[in-house]
């Protein structure tokens, strides 16, 4: 019975570990190389969405080959497990590990970071990424993610404005209507117009057009195709008066739990590199939206020059200013960071 006695808890032990080598899901494997962490990443896109399979997944898969299998990365899109302006401040608790949301869905809290979105300060997604990340580099907008461990700061291209059956040529075109916004910038420049300013996020567009909630909206080129709004939407008006920008954070806790090995991992695949990349695969999806709603004979307006239109310069002005006193207003200095945002745009042209 000695004998017996730590021979079966040799064969349960064994067991136990055996069990345990197979529950990949559970994040706690553990392999040859060492325990596999399981990375929990959400975002708002569905998983269709070719961000999400052109630039999130490959990003994933490579994290996980460079770890030699130790880092896992599980995506959760369409908002399953955060809510799409929820996101950066799930990420910075912990409820998720990895998370990507615009910055724009979160009324204040990135103030200084939203003054890129101004019209006139970019002209490609790429361009974006590289403004914000110089202005984070130096340390101008670096505060507002400290509760964060950033991984990328991603433009995402120029609005434009479509509506169903309601050409917009002149300001004079939007007085009255409702238009979805995904930002305090641009819910500035549209109220300038006469228009009302809707906030909602992407994925609640669809169903609002369909209801007649909204009128219109103002997006980037990509969505439109992601979220079937091509499917409802037949008027666009080309017109560069805002930029979103999107935030793709881990939470602190968790990057710093990682041994050094892995954490260069995260940091290997993590910053401008990675932000040019998801930005590119806006600017090549924002040119094969619109080609498709060329060829599918929507109409066109385009406003190339919107700074220089005597239509619209003024709104433009009045809603950038708008949106700069409302900074300088919280003691931060809009108009310096404004400046810089233009020295870098200047820097970063592509």
């Amino acid at each position: 019975m000695k004998v017996k006695t730590p021979l079966g808890i040799l064969l349960a032990a064994s067991l136990a570990m055996t069990g345990c080598s197979n529950n990949d899901q559970a994040g706690n494997a553990s392999t040859d190389a060492g325990e596999v962490t399981t990375l929990r990443f959400s975002h708002f896109m569905t998983a269709t969405d070719n961000i999400n399979t052109e630039a999130l997944e490959p990003w994933a898969k490579k994290i996980e080959a460079d770890s030699n299998g130790r880092l896992k990365v599980e995506i959760y899109p369409s908002a399953t497990l955060s809510k799409p302006g929820a996101t950066y401040d799930a990420t910075a608790k912990g409820s998720v590990d990895i998370g990507m949301q615009a910055q724009g869905y979160t009324a204040g809290r990135f103030p200084l970071t939203q003054i890129v979105e101004l019209p006139g300060i970019t002209n490609t997604a790429q361009q974006q990424s590289c403004i914000l990340h110089k202005l984070y580099d130096e340390g101008v907008i670096k505060d507002e993610y400290e509760d964060t461990h950033l991984l990328a700061l991603i433009g995402t291209g120029q609005g434009a404005l479509h509506t169903v059956d309601k050409p917009i040529r002149t300001p004079a075109d939007m007085k009255g209507l409702r238009i979805r916004q995904p930002s305090a910038v641009a819910s500035h420049i549209i109220e300038a117009t006469g228009a009302a300013p809707v906030g909602m996020p992407a994925s609640d567009t669809y169903t609002s057009l369909q209801r007649g909630v909204i009128d219109g909206l103002s997006f980037t080129w990509q969505p439109i195709q992601a979220f079937r709004l091509d499917e409802l939407i037949n008027t666009h008006t080309n017109i560069p008066f805002y930029n979103s920008t999107f935030v793709i954070s881990m939470n602190k806790e968790k990057y710093n739990s990682l041994p050094d090995d892995l954490k260069k991992v995260i940091d290997d695949n993590s910053g401008a590199e990675l932000a040019a990349h998801i930005s590119k695969v806006f600017d090549v999806s924002n040119a094969k939206a619109m080609a498709a709603a060329k060829e599918k004979g929507d109409i066109m307006i385009d406003i190339p020059d919107p700074l220089n239109d005597p239509d619209w310069r003024g709104p433009l002005i009045e809603g950038s200013q708008h949106y700069l006193d409302e900074v300088n207003a919280t003691g931060l200095d809009a108009d310096n960071v404004y400046e810089k945002a233009k020295a870098a745009s200047s820097a970063c042209m592509v």
